[in-house]
């Protein structure tokens, strides 16, 4: 008997084809694309992640200099922490904002468009934030350049889901989720460099836009939407392992944004998700915003609480691509969630080894960044799953803009909540004290994650076995 393809009725004639992953649908049957055609797809995909991934590491250059610049606005300025809470968590506000518009808008616009939107507008409110002397010009002008981040990782995923098919979510996303991890790296690490360097507060805004606009240039060039801007009418064909979205459309070929949140919203694990996302955003915004504050505040210089602050992204990076690649392969019944709860509940005790060590007359600064790094590795991979992977194993490519701008927008207004207040209680009450609620809302997240996974096994409970022969 002569092998098929999965889902068309050719013979597998050689070793390019028995690796073909694009098809074209021609008289109701998927063909195989040529051999040309395959090379072009690839080398275009492959050229599309790379935009995607160092786009969004540039996006974080603008994003996470503002944290970086707390020490030098304090010095310069005179802000307390609640004052420099305004402008975080005012700006965290616009930015869930973005999330719920920009998010729905990338399914209607196309994701690599949206993607380099927001680049363009991160550069320029950069540029207007370095130009500004006042509070109050501080809180319009980065509320304007976080509502035009807000845009990437909508557009990111969009685009992402439209040139990697479904059992491929967990590994690529896994992949692509480093970028906002080592992005808070480099953007740190940059920062740091620029203050040791003696350059004032303004550069920290001037130089990272500089670099974005040389990224902005090169991901026009060098990225494409959908592998149909390649090669007309081409898909994917059958998925090998029968995994295909939660969510279920119907049989509309062109999905309008109001189906695709009616349908989202119907499903319980989606709902449990924003719970999720809420948590663990509102945890991620504290570190986001206040890690080089928090060392300094504890009694480090400025240089070098920047550059230390960055053991929590870096961390982070490693619990990323652990986390989906462990997923992917050791996940039973897809239920991703079971690692993200056990991951969580080790997030608790960092949380509170540094609430403990923080509040010493003299702080053991080493085992303080130890404590922060594994927050950052327990923390950051679960919560990369959030709009990651698990917003294309639920939503599918076509839903994959609105799935996470909805998310996201509902994190980051727990994110908001978190910015002012962790700059107001730690005016108040100390760093300790700030850690210590940390580590409750942990504990909650830990639960939520539990949650979801006992969701998942339900799902997998109730769902029919898939055959993956060809019929």
């Amino acid at each position: 008997m002569i092998p098929r393809y999965p889902g068309t009725e050719g013979p597998l004639h050689t070793s390019f084809e028995n690796n073909v992953i694009f098809y074209t649908l021609e008289n109701d049957r998927h063909e195989p694309v040529s051999e040309d055609q395959h090379r072009r797809l690839i080398r275009w995909r492959i050229s599309t992640f790379w935009v995607m991934l160092i786009g969004y590491v540039g996006y974080y250059l603008c994003r996470g200099n503002l944290s970086a610049a707390f020490p030098l606005l304090e010095q310069e300025f005179g802000y307390s922490n609640t004052q420099l809470g305004l402008i975080a968590s005012l700006s965290e506000i616009a930015y869930a904002v973005g999330k719920f518009v920009n998010g729905p808008l990338a399914d209607k616009i196309g994701g690599r468009r949206i993607f380099l939107v927001g680049m363009g507008g991160a550069i320029f409110w950069n540029l207007i934030f370095s130009l500004s002397a006042s509070l109050t010009m501080f809180i319009i002008v980065w509320c304007f350049c976080r509502y035009f981040l807000s845009m990437g990782w909508g557009g990111l995923t969009k685009t992402i889901g439209n040139w990697y098919p479904p059992e491929r979510n967990g590994t690529v996303m896994g992949l692509i989720s480093v970028n906002f991890q080592f992005g808070g790296v480099a953007a740190t690490l940059f920062a740091g460099f620029l203050v040791a360097m003696g350059v004032a507060w303004q550069g920290l805004f001037v130089y990272p836009a500089l670099v974005l606009s040389g990224i902005l240039l090169w991901s026009i060039m060098a990225s494409r939407a959908d592998p149909k801007d390649v090669v007309p009418g081409v898909t994917f064909g059958r998925s090998k392992s029968g995994k295909k979205q939660l969510a279920d459309y119907g049989d509309e070929s062109q999905l309008g944004v109001r189906v695709i949140l009616k349908t989202l919203l119907g499903l319980p694990i989606y709902r449990q998700l924003l719970v999720f996302s809420f948590l663990t955003t509102l945890l991620r915004s504290v570190f986001f915003f206040w890690t080089p504050k928090f060392l300094f505040d504890i009694g480090l210089g400025a240089s070098a609480a920047i550059l230390q602050s960055a053991i929590f992204p870096f961390l982070g990076v490693l619990g990323t691509v652990f986390i989906g690649w462990y997923t992917d392969h050791y996940a039973d019944n897809g239920d991703r969630a079971r690692t993200m709860w056990i991951m969580l509940a080790c997030l608790i005790v960092c949380l509170a080894a540094i609430a403990f060590l923080s509040g010493a007359e003299s702080p053991r600064f080493g085992l303080i960044l130890i404590a922060l790094g594994a927050s950052g590795f327990f923390l950051l991979g679960p919560y990369s799953m959030s709009s990651g992977c698990l917003t294309l194993d639920i939503a599918g490519p076509k839903g994959a803009g609105s799935c996470t701008g909805i998310i996201d927008g509902l994190g980051y207004i727990g994110g908001a909540i978190a910015a002012f207040s962790a700059g107001y209680m730690s005016d108040f009450l100390g760093w300790s004290q700030v850690f210590m609620i940390l580590t409750g809302f942990a504990i909650i997240s830990t639960l939520s994650a539990y949650l979801m996974s006992r969701e998942f096994q339900r799902i997998a409970a109730n769902k029919p076995e898939v055959s993956t022969h060809a019929q």
